[in-house]
């Protein structure tokens, strides 16, 4: 199980930083925003976005100890969304020991 999570969530991390790479290159987020902003849905995506942050970085406070590293995952969650969130969880598997599984990835503390 902790092998194919490894893989779904390197996968995805790909993935996301292609598309955001890609959308990037083609749309500049910055000049598009006044439109964007004015869309309905997408004040519901941030909102969605921002809960979805909310209920991630809770985990990551029960994680980590440092607080340093609490402010930084924050940064990076807020910054870099999936990114930052497929990079925090593969960093916890790849922390895990040989034998131990997903009670471990999500209870164990860091540090």
């Amino acid at each position: 199980m902790i092998t194919t999570l490894k893989i779904f969530f390197s996968l995805l991390f790909v993935w996301m930083c292609y598309q955001v790479i890609s959308t990037s290159i083609h749309s500049n987020l910055f000049k598009e925003w006044d439109f964007l902003g004015s869309i309905p849905w997408m004040r519901a995506t941030l909102w969605d976005f921002y809960a979805n942050v909310t209920a991630i970085f809770l985990w990551v406070c029960y994680k980590e100890k440092n607080i340093a590293l609490k402010i930084i995952w924050l940064l990076l969650l807020v910054a870099l969304g999936s990114i930052a969130t497929c990079g925090y969880v593969l960093i916890q598997l790849f922390k895990l020991k040989p034998g131990e599984g997903l009670k471990e990835l999500f209870i164990k503390k860091n540090g």
